[in-house]
């Protein structure tokens, strides 16, 4: 049976990449949509985001209904929600870029900027290692293209990599994934969890 799946559109994501790579994953059917009635008729969601923390959330917010939608599917409902980048950064309490912005609060921490040091460039941009510290159905070692410069540090911390020391590259809990990393961007390694994430039954 087709399942219905949604790509936020809140005006801070590279929604035509994402939307490519779930093509390309597997997925049938991928509806690009800023319609609350929608999310709250899918099946999975995905919630990309690229920029600032702050821009990011204030656009989300600015969608009416839209933030009551995720939770009431995502939270409350159950049904499989991948987080990517920025999108993965809203799930946490707060982010500290450019002053400090209300998260959507499903998983405790915040999003601060990665420290200076001798050595370590930042943005952290290009191929690194993902290292699952817990197990994930939708989580393997291997390598992702990241590109950011701040960080989420908290709870629910399920992959790492290593950049100038440890750094988060997935947080999650229950039906909610979120990945610092650009599946979209990743090649072989992010079609693939793209493809167990479409068919995650948690």
């Amino acid at each position: 049976m087709a399942t219905s799946l949604v790509l936020i559109d809140y005006g801070a994501g590279n929604l035509h990449s994402v939307h490519n790579a779930l093509r390309a994953a597997g997925a049938e059917d991928v509806a690009m949509t800023a319609d609350p009635d929608a999310v709250r008729a899918a099946d999975r969601i995905v919630l990309p985001g690229v920029g600032a923390f702050g821009a990011c959330a204030a656009g989300l917010r600015a969608v009416p209904g839209m933030v009551e939608a995720l939770e009431e599917r995502a939270v409350r409902g159950g049904v499989p929600f991948l987080g990517v980048c920025v999108g993965m950064q809203l799930m946490a309490t707060r982010g500290l870029e450019h002053g400090e912005h209300a998260g959507l609060g499903w998983i405790s921490g915040e999003v601060a900027a990665m420290p200076a040091q001798p050595g370590v460039r930042v943005p952290h941009m290009g191929w690194n290692d993902v290292t699952p510290t817990a197990d994930h159905p939708l989580l393997q070692p291997g390598e992702a293209y990241f590109l950011h410069s701040f960080a989420f540090t908290g709870a629910a911390v399920l992959a790492t990599t290593d950049h100038g020391g440890t750094v988060t590259a997935a947080i999650g809990r229950d039906n909610l994934l979120g990945v610092q990393f650009h599946p979209e961007k990743s090649q072989a390694y992010g079609l693939a969890l793209l493809s167990r994430f479409l068919e995650w039954r948690p």
